[in-house]
């Protein structure tokens, strides 16, 4: 498995932004995953930025079953660990989580430059 790139944004019109900006330059929306602490607005942003979220295709039936007994922290660090993640990297995607930042994961980026 390749190990996504991960960028972090301070609002969601910056993470709309670069989607938008990631999706002309040629990554497919299938390659774009949003996460934020909360479960609503992950979901709000994948759909305002036509991207994924991180769900049962991606963390398997065992992960997904798991995550319901685990915190939030644990499901969220669950979550990045099976995009590819190492434990040490989801733990602090995870803080930067707690601390209100929005994560854009890009699969395939080496296809076209980063993010300017």
């Amino acid at each position: 498995m390749v190990k996504p790139i991960v960028h972090e944004f301070n609002s969601q019109q910056e993470l709309i932004a670069a989607a938008s900006d990631l999706k002309a330059r040629g990554i497919h929306e299938d390659n774009l995953y949003v996460l934020s602490h909360e479960k609503d607005d992950t979901k709000d942003l994948a759909h305002e930025a036509d991207v994924n979220t991180i769900g049962l295709k991606e963390e398997g039936l065992g992960t997904a079953l798991s995550n319901v007994f685990e915190s939030r922290g644990d499901e969220l660090r669950n979550k990045m660990t099976e995009l590819g993640l190492s434990d040490v990297e989801a733990d602090q995607y995870e803080k930067k989580l707690d601390m209100g930042k929005i994560l854009l994961f890009v699969k395939e980026e080496d296809k076209v430059n980063t993010l300017p």
